[in-house]
């Protein structure tokens, strides 16, 4: 008896933090005058596999013709350096990259955006993926 007593205080324990913690960053959210987003991140690799790399140029065309236009609101773009294994091969590849990030509202005409970036980038550039993140974060603009 005396257990069951324990663990039913841990969880009310337990359970009371989390609302807690959900509570804080709800109130330190308001405090920004901010609002719950989704934050995207696209991963987009600039090996093309047989073809070279993926040129500054290219990749500036792209963001034009692709991201921007389904984006207008902004985005973030990070230069990177990373690294996958190759499904099929095992082998691990290593290649200069781009972080494309999104702050949008989580509804699925932007999950619809973000899926046709990467086909056209896949489709474009002959890559096997597009890594793609998903998160809540609270945003103030």
């Amino acid at each position: 008896m005396r257990t069951l007593i324990h663990a039913a205080a841990w969880l009310v324990l337990v359970a009371g933090s989390d609302t807690s913690a959900a509570e804080g960053a709800a109130t330190s959210c308001q405090l920004i005058n901010g609002k719950s987003m989704m934050q995207a991140e696209l991963l987009f690799g600039r090996r093309i596999a047989g073809h070279g790399r993926v040129s500054d140029a290219q990749w500036s065309d792209f963001l034009l013709r692709e991201v921007t236009p389904r984006f207008p609101d902004g985005l973030t773009l990070l230069s990177a350096s990373g690294q996958w294994r190759d499904p099929d091969t095992g082998r691990i590849t290593r290649e200069q990259s781009f972080v494309v990030r999104i702050i949008a509202a989580e509804i699925p005409e932007t999950l619809a955006r973000l899926t046709e970036i990467s086909t056209a980038y896949r489709q474009r550039f002959h890559q096997q993926s597009v890594g793609l993140t998903l998160s809540t974060t609270c945003a103030s603009f």
